[in-house]
């Protein structure tokens, strides 16, 4: 019997030498004298039908995919699952409570799998795609999560049948689903920027205090896993193909996009209003404010200023302030920008921010580093300067925009994995590397190897006001703002009496265009500085705070005035204007 299997092969054993043949049950060939297996396989025509009879009616070809030892199939989900569970992992290990991961985002990620039709649903959508997919269960559920043992099995719509009709382009079994261009229209399926978006919602459900902004630093950081994650996955999961163009992640998406595709899962999870966001939560302006006042190195009087310009708006109200996805109008607050653009409006109503008057308050118009420490010693060293606040925070930025801009130069970017897109580039994809690495190697020797780079610990603050060495500058918190105050019996009135503002009409939806490129050279310098200083604070465009800020002054300007302006002068593209409030 062993004769007519090993098809006689008379080749003698290389150890025993031997000829003694025999199949084992992996179809390789092994020595029953000595055990030995040798790389010989069995080839094998896989037969699709038997008559009753036994004889052969048919042969097909498999062209099963081949996989190596210790392989398995898996579907597109299952990796987004695993990248979900280590940035769950991560946000947690930096202080998130643990019900992030053990329930609201475990919830949202099986809500989204049933919304989408991909799991705990009878009627997968996978199925109707293909006919060689069927609905199987899913042996990943307990990776995410050890704690939820007692969660009933995801039946998956992803999963290839095991008759052999799984796809070649690719590790996963349903790649190509995921990168037609129909498919991801309207089945609405995950992507990398949706996996931070699922845990901005997650977050914001909570009412953490990390904003999207500070999500998105630590991403950049590496604290939070993002960027090439797939590295991270489990050897049996075979990555290749089609795979590379799903979770190949070489850039951080930006604050706009990751915003978007928040409020759209929100949408198709079909989730009810969010937790109300009150003034005791992290979240309110009134807070957010006081933190970036802090980091911006302003003095603490200013926040009970920037308080009564978010009273005066009321976007400070829960329910202005909490997120409704049932809503008919639906919209999600961008939180931190809105918090940095009241400070911007009551910069404006403070020093008016024309390149004129907040010198003038400061004690004179372009003067020196000297001039400025005069002014200062005449006026005291408690009264607040404009000016010398400047010539501080300007150094320290542009430090940290240096840095920045070398942090990210060092940062690895590209996978170093090397990512096989087809089986028949293999053999190049690898030389390449190989080459690469060699080339590495060889630059970091004549160079000479750059200091590794310890970690900092992540927080909040961008900057550090002090005086101890590593401070990026003298602290200004424990100034007083008497040069724009001055008191009229007993009330304190702005020595400022005037106002700027941008047009500020509303501009329909579908219609409108992002209108900062236009006019941003009438804009005034020092209000384009303040705007670049949020913006790098944030990590988002000057554009972006702009847009923020004509929203608050729309709140803040009484409507039947912005209505008698545009009646007298109705432009479409207006230059600055000065305005009387």
């Amino acid at each position: 019997m062993d004769e007519e299997l090993t098809g006689g092969y008379n080749e003698p054993c290389g150890q025993c030498g031997e000829v003694c043949w025999a199949i084992s049950d992996g179809l390789q060939f092994f020595c029953k004298n000595c055990h030995n297996v040798i790389e010989r396989t069995q080839e094998v025509d896989d037969v699709s039908s038997y008559s009753q009879n036994n004889r052969i009616t048919s042969l097909v070809r498999s062209r099963k995919k081949t996989m190596t030892v210790g392989g398995r199939y898996w579907s597109v989900c299952e990796g987004f699952q695993f990248i979900l569970k280590h940035q769950a992992e991560a946000l947690v290990g930096l202080g998130v409570c643990p019900q992030f991961k053990t329930n609201m985002l475990w919830d949202f990620w099986k809500r989204f799998l049933q919304k989408t039709r991909q799991a705990y649903t009878r009627a997968p959508a996978g199925a109707s795609l293909n006919p060689g997919l069927q609905s199987s269960e899913s042996e990943s559920e307990s990776a995410f999560l050890s704690e939820a043992s007692d969660q009933s099995r995801c039946t998956s719509a992803s999963e290839y049948s095991s008759d052999g009709k799984s796809s070649v382009c690719s590790g996963s079994l349903d790649a190509a689903l995921y990168v037609m261009a129909k498919g991801r229209k309207t089945r609405h399926l995950m992507s990398m920027p949706r996996t931070l978006a699922l845990c901005y919602l997650a977050l914001l459900w909570l009412r953490e205090a990390i904003t999207l902004a500070d999500l998105l630093r630590l991403v950049s950081k590496g604290l939070v896993p993002y960027i090439n994650v797939h590295e991270n996955f489990p050897e049996e999961m075979e990555f290749y193909g089609m795979d590379a163009i799903i979770f190949r992640a070489e850039t951080i998406p930006s604050y706009s996009k990751v915003h978007r595709e928040s409020l759209e899962l929100a949408k198709i999870l079909q989730l009810p209003a969010f937790p109300a966001v009150s003034q005791n939560c992290l979240l309110h302006p009134t807070l957010l404010s006081l933190r970036y006042l802090i980091d911006a190195n302003l003095p603490n009087d200013f926040h009970s200023l920037v308080c009564k310009v978010i009273e005066k708006t009321g976007m400070g109200k829960d329910f202005f302030l909490t997120f409704d996805p049932s809503g008919s109008k639906a919209r999600l607050l961008c939180y931190d920008i809105q918090a940095v653009a009241h400070i911007i409006v009551t910069m404006k109503l403070l020093f008016k921010l024309d390149d004129e008057v907040e010198w003038m308050l400061s004690g004179g118009k372009h003067q020196d580093k000297d001039q400025v420490k005069n002014t200062e010693s005449k006026k005291g060293s408690k009264e607040f300067c404009l000016q010398s606040w400047y010539m501080i925070v300007q150094a320290a930025l542009e430090r940290a925009r240096k840095r920045e801009e070398l942090v990210t130069a060092r940062q690895q970017w590209k996978s170093k994995k090397s990512i096989i897109q087809t089986l028949k580039q293999k053999s190049l994809v690898l030389k390449r590397r190989r080459v690469v690495e060699q080339l590495q190697k060889s630059f970091h020797t004549l160079s000479g190897s750059a200091p590794d780079q310890q970690p900092s610990s992540p927080s909040s603050f961008l900057f550090l006001w002090g005086q101890e060495e590593d401070a990026d500058g003298p602290c200004l918190h424990h100034k007083h703002l008497g040069c724009v105050l001055e008191k009229r019996g007993k009330e304190k009135l702005l020595v400022n009496q005037k106002y700027w503002y941008t047009d500020l009409k509303h501009c329909h939806k579908r219609r409108c265009w992002d209108h900062f490129p236009d006019i941003e050279p009438t804009l005034p310098r020092m209000y384009l500085w303040l705007l670049g200083l949020f913006s790098f604070m944030l990590g988002v465009s000057k554009a972006e705070v702009h847009k923020e800020v004509v929203k608050v002054e729309r709140q803040l300007i009484p409507r039947k005035k912005m209505a008698k302006e545009h009646t007298i002068k109705p432009q479409r593209k207006r230059r600055r204007t000065k305005h009387q409030v």
